[in-house]
C-alpha cells in the first residue's frame, strides 16, 4: 500500500563560492600558483601589482562619480566602485618579515616521473612503429608500484575498440618482455612472484646464492612466501647457511620497483615545496606562508572605469545593459577570488599557529619523543575552525623547519595512558614497537601477545588487537612471516 507522507528537512547548501573557497584551501603551495596563473588569464578584471600607486586618483575619481550618479536606479554600482571595497588584498602573509632572496633558495626535489623514465628508455630501442605504439600504451598501464595488473587480452580489446588497433596477446607479450628489461629491474610484472624473477634474473649467476635463489623463488615460492624453510631445504637437499645465503639474495630485491620514483621523499619525486617556512631564532619562533612564487592581486582599473563609463549612460540599450552585466560579474568574480585567497592565507596561519604552539616542545630540535598526542579535535578547538576545515589544511602541506621538510600530517597521533595517567602519543608506542621487534630473537620473534606483555609490563595500558593494529601501520608482518633462519 502506498501512502503519501510530509516531511520537513534541514539541509545545509554551500553555494559554488563556498566550494570553491574549500577547493583552495586543500591546494598545497605548487598547485596554488597554478591555480593563480589560470584566474589571471581567465578573468581579465583581474592583474597583477598592487593599489598603492592608483588610490589617489582612484579615490578622486570615484567621489566625483558618486555625486553625478545619485539618480541611477535600475543598476546599483556602489558596490563595485567604492574605495574601501577595493582592499588592497596581498598575497605576502602580513607578518613575513625575511628578504626574497633567502624565501628563492627554500629547497625542493624534482625530476623525471616514473612513466616518463619508462617512455624515455623504450624510446632508445629497436623498434617498429607499432611496437612503439603498443609499447606506449603498455606503460601506461602500468602502476606507481611498477606493475601490470592489466590483463593483456583485455589490453588487446582497449586498442581495438579506442585506437582501432588490432593486435594480438603474443605481439603485446613481445613488447612487454622488452618493457621488463628496462630500469627499475623488475618493471613490468604481473606478480610479486614475476617481479621478483626479473630482478633475480640480472644478478650474477655466477653467484650460487643467487643460483639458488632464482631456484626458489621460480620452483618453491609459496613455501618460500609461507616461510616453510624446513620444506625447501628438504627438497633441495641443502644445507641451512645455503638457504640463508639465498634468502638474503632475495632480500635485496624490491618488491615495489615503480615506489621510489613515487615516494614523496624520494629525490626523484614531484617537486615538493613546503607550504609554511618555520625558523628559530634568539626571540623564539618565526612563522611564515611561503609565497615566493604568489603575486600580489588587484582589480583592473581598466575594467572599473569600464563599469563607470557604462553606467553613466541613462537610456541603456540592451546590448550596452550586456556590457554592464558581463564586467560586473568578471568584477565580481576577480573579487571574490582576492578575498579566497587572502582568506586562504590566513586560515593556513591560524591553523599552523595553533600547531606549533601545541607542540613547541617538539619544535625546538625536532625531538620525536617530545610530540605530544594531538587530533584535528584539538587544533580545531584552538582556531575555532571545524575539523574539516583543519583536516583540509593538513592535508598535502609540508613545513620547512631546521631540522628538516616534514608534512603536517606527521604533528598529529592518537594518545594512550600509563599507568601513572601520563597521556603519551601513540607515536611512541610505535617507536617502542619497532624497537622491540628490531631487537628481537628472528629465529622466534615476538609474537603479537608477548608484544602487548612487554608494553603492559613498561606501564602502558594496551590491548593486543591495538597492538596489532599499530604493528600494520609500521608494514611489520606478523611474528610467524619475520621468521628468519
Amino acid at each position: 500500500m502506498l501512502r503519501q507522507k510530509l516531511q520537513q528537512k534541514m539541509l545545509q547548501k554551500l553555494s559554488p563560492q563556498q566550494i570553491q573557497m574549500i577547493k583552495l584551501l586543500e591546494v598545497p603551495t605548487l598547485q596554488i600558483e597554478e591555480r593563480i596563473k589560470k584566474e589571471l588569464e581567465e578573468n581579465p578584471a583581474l592583474e597583477e601589482g598592487t593599489e598603492e600607486e592608483e588610490v589617489s586618483q582612484e579615490t578622486q575619481e570615484e567621489d566625483q562619480f558618486e555625486e553625478d550618479d545619485k539618480d541611477q536606479d535600475e543598476f546599483t554600482l556602489d558596490d563595485y566602485i567604492e574605495d574601501d571595497d577595493i582592499p588592497d588584498y596581498r598575497l605576502q602573509a602580513k607578518n613575513t618579515t625575511k628578504d626574497e632572496e633567502r624565501r628563492a633558495e627554500i629547497p625542493f626535489s624534482v625530476g623525471f616521473s616514473f612513466h616518463e623514465h619508462l617512455e624515455s628508455q623504450i624510446g632508445l630501442r629497436d623498434l617498429t612503429d607499432k611496437q612503439e605504439i603498443l609499447g606506449q600504451y603498455i606503460i601506461g598501464n602500468i602502476d606507481e608500484d611498477g606493475y601490470l595488473r592489466r590483463e593483456l587480452i583485455n589490453i588487446v580489446d582497449d586498442l581495438a575498440f579506442l585506437q582501432n588497433i588490432e593486435t594480438t596477446e603474443e605481439e603485446l607479450e613481445v613488447v612487454l618482455k622488452i618493457i621488463q628489461d628496462l630500469e627499475p629491474a623488475g618493471v613490468g610484472a604481473r606478480t610479486l612472484k614475476e617481479c621478483l624473477l626479473l630482478q633475480i634474473d640480472k644478478r650474477d649467476k655466477s653467484l650460487p646464492a643467487v643460483r639458488l635463489a632464482y631456484t626458489i623463488l621460480d620452483s618453491y615460492f609459496e613455501e618460500f612466501s609461507k616461510r616453510h624453510y624446513d620444506k625447501i631445504i628438504a627438497r633441495l637437499d641443502i644445507e641451512e647457511s645455503d638457504l640463508k645465503a639465498a634468502i638474503d639474495e632475495v632480500l635485496k630485491l624490491n618488491p615495489k620497483p615503480g615506489g621510489v620514483y613515487n615516494d614523496p621523499f624520494s629525490k626523484s619525486s614531484q617537486p615538493i615545496i613546503p607550504d609554511f617556512i618555520l625558523e628559530l631564532s634568539e626571540d623564539g619562533f618565526d612563522l611564515h606562508l611561503n609565497s615566493r612564487n604568489l603575486p600580489e592581486l588587484r582589480l583592473s582599473s581598466a575594467y572599473n572605469e569600464m563599469l563607470r563609463s557604462y553606467s553613466k549612460d541613462k537610456n541603456q540599450k540592451k546590448e550596452m545593459k550586456d556590457a554592464v552585466q558581463f564586467v560586473k560579474q568578471k568584477i565580481d568574480s576577480a573579487k571574490w577570488f582576492i578575498d579566497a585567497i587572502r582568506q586562504r592565507q590566513n586560515t593556513l596561519l591560524l591553523t599552523m599557529n595553533a600547531i606549533l604552539e601545541y607542540q613547541k616542545e617538539y619544535f625546538i630540535d625536532g625531538d620525536e619523543t617530545r610530540l605530544r598526542p594531538m587530533i584535528l579535535k584539538d587544533v580545531a578547538e584552538m582556531t575555532g575552525f571545524d575539523i574539516s576545515t583543519v583536516s583540509r589544511v593538513a592535508n598535502s602541506k609540508f613545513i620547512q623547519t631546521h631540522f628538516g621538510i616534514l608534512p603536517l600530517k606527521y604533528f598529529f597521533s592518537e594518545g594512550l595512558q600509563t599507568d601513572t595517567g601520563e597521556e603519551v602519543s601513540t607515536r611512541e608506542i610505535k617507536r617502542i614497537l619497532q624497537d622491540c621487534i628490531d631487537n628481537e630473537q628472528k629465529r622466534k620473534p615476538l609474537t603479537d601477545e608477548r608484544l602487548t606483555e612487554i608494553l603492559q609490563e613498561k606501564g602502558y595500558q594496551i590491548a593486543r588487537r591495538t597492538v596489532a593494529k599499530y604493528r600494520e601501520q609500521l608494514n611489520i608482518p606478523v611474528a610467524r612471516l619475520r621468521k628468519e633462519i
